[in-house]
């Protein structure tokens, strides 16, 4: 009887287990890339959230973009500064919005400046890198560029992020093989410094980016410091437009 009880057991058991999931699609961080830098193209649009996190200062972003085989557009709002500001990213030309006490000394009385990581502008001297940097980092091509040039797979998984199936990649990336595009506007001199940098990526069922970590805490000893970029509402239409050019200083 005992007997009998056990082997009924192990048949529930194994009826309530299911198959076995699949394993994660990739291997190889190339091909890791190519994929999910695709999907993102094809996905058209998405909305996103930025979290940057340096021990116990924190900035977030949140906005909406959409990507294409000619390059990503974007509107965010981000609190990076200290107070609100709004960012929009168009044919290769990044504005901001100048806070409402500043346009005088700024922008020549108007609402909007053009912002270049070299412009000789004060504003894009002051902020001009900073505020470029936080807009590449909200644009999955920029980390899966980085991935394929110089990434390599340490674990892959499948498992849930917030409810939803995805594919969780841990990648180190190579900064001797970057050059002088290193992640999230690090010193030139980190690729020496640190070697290899982690990052966390996870992909939905059609390899579309969910969510990027950039773990910062090896350049910042003794501090937790992580970029996380979340990704959803994939291929809901989005209202990318650039300022109206009456309004740019």
């Amino acid at each position: 009887m005992r007997k009998a009880a056990v082997v009924l057991l192990l048949v529930l058991l194994t009826g309530c287990s299911g198959p076995p999931s699949p394993p994660p699609a990739f291997t190889d961080a190339r091909a890791l890339a190519d994929a999910a830098t695709a999907a993102t193209t094809s996905g058209g649009s998405a909305k996103f959230g930025t979290d940057v996190a340096v021990g116990q200062v924190r900035s977030k972003s949140q906005g909406q973009a959409r990507f294409g085989a000619g390059g990503t557009a974007q509107v965010l709002t981000t609190d990076f500064i200290g107070e609100p500001m709004e960012l929009r990213q168009v044919d290769g030309k990044l504005y901001a919005k100048v806070p409402e006490g500043s346009r005088d000394e700024v922008g020549a009385g108007k609402p909007w400046v053009t912002v270049a990581a070299d412009g000789t502008d004060p504003f894009s001297q002051v902020l001009g890198g900073s505020l470029a940097q936080l807009a590449a980092q909200n644009d999955p091509a920029h980390t899966l560029g980085e991935i394929r040039t110089a990434g390599s797979i340490v674990s892959a998984e499948r498992g849930q992020l917030d409810g939803v199936t995805a594919e969780h990649y841990r990648v180190e990336l190579d900064l001797a093989r970057l050059g002088a595009d290193l992640p999230a506007g690090l010193p030139a001199d980190s690729a020496g410094r640190l070697g290899k940098f982690p990052v966390e990526l996870w992909l939905d069922d059609s390899h579309r980016p969910l969510q990027i970590v950039l773990d910062l805490s090896p350049i910042l000893q003794g501090a937790d410091a992580r970029i996380t970029t979340r990704y959803s509402d994939w291929g809901v239409p989005v209202d990318v437009q650039p300022p109206p050019p009456g309004e740019v200083g």
